[in-house]
Order: C-alpha cells, then sequence, then structure tokens
C-alpha cells in the first residue's frame, strides 16, 4: 500500500508535498508555480512561458549546459511547462541522486541571471516554436478556439506570446513580473518515490529563506457573454479540414466535474467511445476523432476535436452534434456507464504507480485545490455518478449558447452559416 504524502508548510508560506514511494528506483521532483498564461496582462502575453525558457539559460553556478548535464549526467532528465494557471520545473532521476535534482531545480528557480544575450537568443527560439504551432493546424485550431471562446480574456491568448508582444518583454518587465508572481505562498515544492519526507527537509534547507513572501497572485475571472454559437474559419489550402468544437462547462470546484469526467469518456476520450465508434468505426469518415476536459479556476471546457477530409465537415459535425443530443435526452445505459467508470478509476491507478505522475498528481491538486484529496475519496466521487447525473450535466452544458467552433482548412466564408444552423440544434 501506498504511503500517505505528507505535507510541510515553511514560515514564509512554501510549501512541500512528499509522496514516499520506497520499491520505486526513481525520484521526481517539481517546483510548481500556481501561475501561468491567466495571470498576464495584454501586453506581457507570453511572460510565463518567456520565464520559463529562461530558468534554464544558466545561473550564478551553472551555465545552461551544466544546469543539463548536472541531471542528464546521472540517468535523469529535466524539463518545465507553462499551463494557464500553473508553471512547472520538474526532474527524474535514479533515487540516490535526489540532492542534486532538488538542489538543480532550486538553484535555477532562484539564481537565474538572464544574461541580456540569452534573452535575445531566446527570443527567436521563442518565435520559432510558436511558427511551429502555428504550422500545425490541428494545434493551431485549438488556439483558434481559445480566442473564440475567451474573448479579450487572457485564456483566449496563446502561451507563447505573439509577434506583437514578444518583442515588449524586456528583461525588466520579466523579472518584475517574475518578483510579483513567482512568491512563496504560490510555490509548491513536489517529490514522489523512494525519499523521505525529511531527506526533501535537509536537501532543501539552505533553499528555503530564499522564497520571497508576499500575497498570492489573483487572476482575471471569466464573465461569459453568448447568446448563440460561434464560428471561426481560418483558410489554408491543406488536405484536411482541422475541427475544434468546443463547449464552456464548470470549474475545478464544481461537483458536476465528476459526471462530465465519466461524460467525455462516454462521447470521445477513448476507442470505445461513442464518437470514435460513429465517425471512425462505423463511417470511416475520419481518422482522428475525440474529446478532452480542461477544468480552471472558474471555468473549464469540453473539447472535440477531429480531422477530415473537407467534403465531409457538415456530415461530420451533424454527427457530432448528434450524439451530443443524444447525451442530453438520453442517460446512458448501466453498461456503459460501468466502462466510462472503471477506464477512469483504471487510467488513475496506473498512471499513479510512476513517480513523475503522481508528483504532477501533488502538484495539480495542492494548486488547483489547496488540499490533496486521497485518491480512494475521489473513487468514491467517481462510483457515487449515476446516469442520470451525466445527462443532466449534458442537459447544463451541451448548449448552443455554449458551443464554439473553430476551423483550419480549405473552405470559404459561405460555409460559416451552415456550420452555424447545425450547432443551433443543441
Amino acid at each position: 500500500m501506498r504511503q500517505p504524502a505528507v505535507i510541510h508548510r515553511y514560515p514564509n508560506g512554501l510549501t512541500l508535498a512528499v509522496a514516499p514511494m520506497p520499491a520505486m528506483a526513481s525520484v521526481s521532483a517539481g517546483v510548481w508555480v500556481g501561475v501561468g498564461g491567466r495571470y498576464e496582462d495584454a501586453a506581457l502575453n507570453g511572460a510565463s512561458h518567456f520565464i520559463e525558457h529562461m530558468l534554464f539559460k544558466g545561473t550564478r553556478r551553472r551555465s545552461a549546459r551544466d544546469i543539463s548535464e548536472a541531471v542528464e549526467g546521472v540517468g535523469g532528465y529535466l524539463n518545465a511547462f507553462t499551463s494557464e494557471e500553473t508553471t512547472c520545473f520538474f526532474a527524474k532521476a535514479p533515487r540516490q541522486h535526489l540532492g542534486t535534482v532538488l538542489d538543480v531545480l532550486t538553484d535555477l528557480f532562484l539564481n537565474s541571471v538572464f544574461d541580456p544575450r540569452d534573452l535575445a537568443t531566446e527570443r527567436e527560439v521563442i518565435r520559432e516554436e510558436a511558427a511551429m504551432y502555428r504550422d500545425q493546424p490541428h494545434h493551431h485550431v485549438e488556439e483558434l478556439l481559445n480566442a473564440l471562446q475567451w474573448p479579450d480574456h487572457p485564456l483566449g491568448r496563446p502561451l507563447t506570446g505573439t509577434e506583437a508582444t514578444l518583442p515588449r518583454l524586456t528583461r525588466e518587465r520579466l523579472l518584475a513580473f517574475r518578483r510579483r508572481h513567482h512568491v512563496a505562498p504560490a510555490i509548491l515544492i513536489a517529490v514522489a518515490g523512494a525519499c523521505t519526507p525529511g531527506e526533501c527537509r535537509r536537501a532543501l534547507a539552505r533553499w528555503v529563506d530564499r522564497f520571497s513572501p508576499g500575497p498570492r497572485p489573483e487572476c482575471e475571472p471569466v464573465r461569459p457573454r453568448q447568446n448563440g454559437p460561434g464560428v471561426r474559419l481560418e483558410h489554408r489550402r491543406i488536405a484536411q479540414t482541422q475541427l475544434a468544437l468546443g463547449l464552456r462547462t464548470c470549474s475545478r470546484h464544481d461537483p458536476r466535474r465528476f459526471a462530465l469526467r465519466l461524460l467525455n469518456v462516454v462521447l470521445g476520450e477513448n476507442a470505445s467511445s461513442r464518437l470514435f465508434q460513429s465517425l471512425r468505426e462505423e463511417r470511416g469518415i475520419t481518422y482522428h476523432v475525440g474529446s478532452a476536459l480542461s477544468f480552471f479556476q472558474d471555468t473549464g471546457d469540453l473539447v472535440v476535436t477531429a480531422g477530415l477530409e473537407p467534403g465531409h465537415l457538415a456530415r461530420a459535425l451533424r454527427l457530432i452534434v448528434a450524439e451530443l443530443r443524444r447525451l442530453k435526452t438520453q442517460p446512458p445505459g448501466a453498461a456503459e456507464l460501468r466502462r466510462a467508470r472503471d477506464y477512469v478509476l483504471g487510467q488513475m491507478d496506473l498512471s499513479l504507480e510512476n513517480s513523475e505522475n503522481l508528483m504532477m498528481w501533488l502538484g495539480e491538486q495542492w494548486l488547483g485545490y489547496g488540499r490533496l484529496f486521497a485518491p480512494e475519496s475521489l473513487r468514491r466521487a467517481l462510483r457515487r455518478v449515476t446516469a442520470a447525473e451525466l445527462r443532466a450535466a449534458a442537459e447544463d452544458f451541451f448548449r448552443a449558447d455554449r458551443a464554439n467552433l473553430a476551423l483550419v482548412g480549405p473552405h470559404r466564408a459561405g460555409e460559416v452559416e451552415t456550420l452555424r444552423r447545425i450547432l443551433a440544434r443543441l
């Protein structure tokens, strides 16, 4: 049986969460900040992601190469990501190198020098990264959807920033953003694997007081104003149409999130789902179709994505809308609900066998909820969900005034009204 995670709070507001896994050969650690892209105003769009890049460029003790070699040279790896509400710097290595992992992560987080020459180089790297995403229609269509779904809001802006904002992200502005947002009460150090809480506290002892106190940052709330379905089309002469249909849902704190989690599996999360079976297996009009959930502090969405031949677009959208409407009017049968529940429970159990996944679980739970939920409490909540609650959640969220469709493909503006009429049937 896995040992429970241990939480340790320091006087300056920093939190340490440790999940011992004695049988593992590895240890995974992450420095998490409860700040991401939605904490940026329009002029600073891309700041969190830019800072993520800069923290790997060198500290007072280590060059960029030294940072990589310190972890990779002992058989581990090092990475980071920026999301809408969090940023995470993490590493995984053999268990005997816990001290090295924590030393490297805290050093890069606290001591990065932001050399102006590195800043100029990395700005070009980020431009290339953003260009890469724009050149991938399946990725770009989701950025178009975000802009349509969250207009004039940080959630609707690209995490990488834009050609207009990147030049404005000067060293002074990035450091000011970091001082204001990277404060100890917004930071969690999460560790999972073959370690003990005592080992982690000793390894961090010399670093703890270096994390600055301050009030935890707040983000701009979402105030949706939508009367009917939105459609945004970007014309490109490509072989496939990329489709992203978003439905605004609820926050991570809403009890309906458990019903949505199962509803998403029934709808499109795996190869047994209704969308996969209907569009791919039965009709062969797409190679990829699926759905995914995102939950934020005060809102969320369910997004259906598909790639298909342009001539199949209207038919595919009608089929997707038909499945959404069916979930609103007819609850899943007992066997389908059981399969969806067992899938979610099984995926959760398999994921938490891995030290990196468990470390990610600690970060997401603590920063998202301010507490760690025992896996068994989540299992109980999922087991309690009824078919009627799935149908009720579908009624609440699968509506035309919550629907937005983004498309990238060889289409013309004249098709937009046809697609909007299909969505209006929700």
